[in-house]
């Protein structure tokens, strides 16, 4: 049995900021991060665009960025969290840049603010175009010199412990405790049992249950299932936002993500044959928050049967293009385009969750011990869509929050150490290794265009209807399939997926009216 005081699943900015913080104000606690693969590959590296954080006082205001995300989340956001968001976010910003992330500066020595959709200031701080890269970088290097956190990598979670794994134990689903996961490490090919007093999810979103994403392959919602087979409360799955420009391919997958802040920078969206077309659906054109642009999109593709839309840089200065989105211009470059000549054909593809596991504003869940933060969490602060670069901001306060709690109770030691002690072995006794992983890839595809044809961008009643129906059978037939078969991180993820899947269907059908990144077209009529 691997013990452990702490527990981190996930490494994005999430469960990094989180286990630095709980380690340095509780220094003899013993903290353990897992991740199921690269201890650097997270959500939170592939984070183009920045962090919207009030830093210029002259212009900007805690009052300006907390009517933005008000208004990108439409009348959803819970405006306690937004306001303790947006007002501890500074200080939160300060400590990784005292950690070491380095962020763009002008002549001057001041931040260099972009903006981006929904934005009504230039607030965005960012490190070229590959910020989330540079938060990585920088919490890695503090955590490989922190002593009591130890990370494990191609350390896959496969169930959290919870009473009902307890034998002897009466199961209320109204009081449920969280006693550690029991993890499979790829490379010794074995599942571990970890205990640990407090347990923090940080696993990021679920965009492979969608067959176009900007998501890494890892992000296939494992938080989310993991929290919903435990009887965690999970709520506003519905609201999945789509990045109005992935650069477009023929592959299935995760596409390259143009960010935002290039709109922001002055690029156009057109039409296959050039024409403007943004001024027809909102009167900020390409700065309209992103649900707005993506339907927008979505509707110009129908219109003219096109597979894609395109985005304008042409116009645009190409010094100081180049200053802020070298990683950008050197992907298409390696498509074959030119973006100072080329128009660049674009998507809209699944890019980030709003909803997930319920938590209070110190990120506890409906399940004692058990902590969650970042996307996989619903927080409040998002409402129906998120604002433009406010996820990495979440992701740092309330990891500290979370931080302070966890200290908090470890200091009370008010842990029921008689069931972590009574905690199993994983039993797999009697299963069998699969004899074709063709099956398991079949149904992860069949489910991935299930949802991308039915429960995407725009719904309607019949759609969702028949995407139910088609769940039903895709969810009976994995779970045939995990009673027969060892685990492997490819049946884990897909049992994931379906429980994603079904989480999205059934709020989607329970939701009545449509807000921000919620379409249905029968809601309308």
């Amino acid at each position: 049995m691997q013990t452990t005081d702490v527990l981190v699943i996930g490494s994005g900015i999430s469960g990094l900021s989180y286990a630095i913080k709980v380690a340095q104000r509780f220094p003899e606690a013993k903290i353990t991060i897992v991740t199921k693969a690269d201890e650097e590959e997270s959500n939170t590296k592939y984070a183009q665009g920045g962090v919207a954080v009030v830093t210029d006082l002259e212009n900007d205001s805690f009052e300006k960025h907390i009517e933005d995300t008000l208004r990108a989340g439409d009348g959803l956001c819970k405006r306690e969290t937004v306001e303790i968001v947006v007002k501890e976010g500074p200080q939160r910003f300060k400590e990784i840049v005292n950690w070491g992330a380095q962020f763009d500066k002008d002549d001057l020595g001041t931040y260099d603010l972009g903006r981006e959709g929904g934005h009504t200031e230039n607030r965005v701080v960012h490190h070229k175009d590959i910020t989330g890269y540079e938060i990585e970088r920088a919490l890695l290097a503090v955590v490989e010199k922190t002593p009591n956190i130890q990370l494990l990598s191609h350390h896959y979670v496969i169930d959290l412990i919870t009473e009902h794994h307890v034998p002897g134990t009466e199961f209320d689903p109204e009081a449920i405790n969280c006693f550690g996961a029991y993890v499979l490490d790829l490379e010794a090919g074995k599942v571990k049992r970890f205990t640990s007093k407090i347990t923090l999810m940080a696993t990021g979103g679920c965009g492979h249950v969608y067959k176009n994403t900007t998501n890494p392959v890892i992000a296939t919602g494992d938080g989310i299932g993991l929290a919903y087979r435990a009887k965690a409360h999970i709520s506003n799955m519905q609201f999945i936002q789509f990045h109005p420009t992935a650069l477009y391919s023929n592959r299935s997958g995760q596409l390259f993500l143009i960010s935002e802040a290039v709109r922001g920078f002055g690029a156009k969206l057109r039409t296959k044959d050039g024409q403007p077309f943004m001024r027809k659906y909102d009167e900020r054109e390409e700065l309209a928050s992103r649900d707005i642009v993506a339907r927008a999109i979505d509707n110009e593709m129908k219109l003219t049967g096109d597979d894609y839309v395109c985005l304008d840089c042409r116009h645009l200065d190409r010094e100081k293009f180049m200053v802020h989105f070298p990683n950008i211009y050197e992907k298409c470059k390696e498509e074959g385009l030119d973006m100072f000549k080329d128009l660049i054909p674009v998507v809209p593809a699944s890019h980030y969750l709003c909803g997930g596991i319920d938590v209070d504003l110190h990120g506890q869940t409906s399940i004692r011990n058990l902590f969650a933060v970042g996307e996989c969490s619903n927080t409040g602060l998002h409402g129906a869509n998120r604002l433009a670069s406010n996820s990495l901001l979440e992701a740092m306060v309330f990891g500290h929050r979370a931080a302070l709690r966890t200290v908090e109770l470890l200091h009370r030691n008010d842990f029921d150490s008689q069931k972590i002690n009574s905690v199993p072995e994983w039993n797999d006794e009697g299963l069998e290794v699969p004899r074709e992983m063709v099956l398991l890839n079949y149904l992860k595809k069949q489910l991935q265009i299930m949802m991308s044809d039915l429960v995407s961008i725009v719904r309607s009643n019949e759609r969702l209807a028949l995407a139910k129906e088609k769940e039903e059978e895709i969810h009976k037939s994995v779970k045939e399939i995990y009673k027969m078969n060892l685990l492997s991180p490819q049946l884990s993820e897909l049992r994931n997926l379906a429980s994603v899947a079904r989480l999205i269907i059934h709020q989607s059908i329970a939701q009545k009216e449509n807000r921000g990144a919620f379409y249905n077209k029968d809601l309308d009529s």
